[in-house]
């Protein structure tokens, strides 16, 4: 009988698994007994000291091979495909955020777009038998209406890292269609946990707010976002690697949005401390409010988010030392 995922025994490949959600999820894989590869080329988006650490503590829950390469490197992906004949590619690698994206197009239609046919096309060659492409909850845009669903329109992004996601998940959908490959695209809503990037919300406005810095807060704190554990958004990842189809996708979220103001807030209460606000102008390619709708996840994989914001922003701060007494 063929184990299930993850399972004793099966070969995985990670792309992008020295970063936040990768080490968490390549983590729970060795932990399920996989064989597992991290494609990773540890680039300077943030300090690639921090992307270190975050595989030394996977190295500490098992053995894996890491390769330090670029996805976009057509000999190399072809090559470690032909090499390790991964059963599944979880595709978590990506230039991210929104606000570089307006700096920096054409790297992100590089990397997330050509990347992602790059290891398509490898991933058809080898007779991969599940790819799993990370998306986001971007490729909703600036939509009218809420909660965002599966089968909402996604032809309006406002940033060049949305359109790059709409771009890949076009790709993987072609793939299926044509090869008869099996594909599950999940879009990520704004996940946090220990090991966030620093550049991201919670983890800057926890390490300002502890240090007595003031936090930039754009706009008048009205914007909401569904904020996702970490957890919560690996065992998501989990459920569609083993959800057998041809194509699919789903929301991945906590499916309760906050305001910013009120994550504030909950941080201010965690950490004992108050934020000195700086009010800033909102931001171009920002959306209002991000808010899914997990009423397929739920049905089809089982999956349903587990952890409040409180209890997962008070992980958080212990992660990052930040808790007084």
């Amino acid at each position: 009988m063929t184990p299930s995922w993850p399972g004793p025994g099966r070969r995985v490949l990670v792309t992008g698994g020295a970063g936040f959600i990768g080490s968490h999820l390549s983590e729970r894989l060795l932990s399920g007994g996989c064989r597992l590869a991290i494609l990773d080329d540890l680039n300077d988006y943030y300090d690639p000291a921090l992307k270190r650490a975050n595989l030394e503590a996977v190295r500490r829950r098992g053995e894996f091979e890491f390769v330090h390469g670029d996805i976009c490197d057509a000999p190399l992906v072809e090559g470690l495909m032909a090499r390790l004949s991964p059963e599944a590619v979880i595709h978590l690698a990506a230039r991210a955020g929104v606000r570089p994206s307006l700096e920096q197009p054409a790297l992100y239609q590089r990397v997330n777009v050509e990347g992602t046919a790059v290891l398509l096309e490898a991933a058809r060659r080898h007779g991969v038998q599940r790819f799993v492409f990370a998306s986001s909850s971007s490729v909703y845009g600036a939509a009218s209406r809420v909660p965002f669903s599966e089968d909402d329109p996604v032809r309006a992004p406002i940033s060049p890292y949305a359109a790059s996601k709409i771009a890949g998940e076009a790709l993987c959908h072609v793939y299926a269609h044509l090869y008869g490959m099996s594909i599950v695209c999940l879009r990520f809503f704004t996940v946090y946990g220990p090991r966030q990037r620093p550049d991201l919300a919670i983890r800057k406005f926890a390490e300002s707010i502890a240090a007595g810095r003031p936090i930039p807060v754009f706009g008048d704190g009205s914007t909401g976002r569904d904020y996702t554990y970490i957890d919560d958004i690996v065992a998501g990842i989990l459920a569609a690697l083993g959800h057998d189809a041809r194509f699919d996708v789903f929301n991945l979220g906590n499916s309760s949005p906050v305001l910013l103001r009120d994550m504030i807030a909950t941080l201010e209460r965690v950490l004992g401390r108050k934020a000195l606000i700086d009010r800033q102008p909102l931001q171009p390619g920002d959306v209002p409010i991000t808010y899914a709708d997990i009423g397929k996840a739920r049905r089809v994989l089982g999956w349903a988010p587990q952890t409040p914001l409180e209890t997962g922003i008070r992980r958080m701060a212990e992660w990052l030392g930040l808790l007084r007494g």
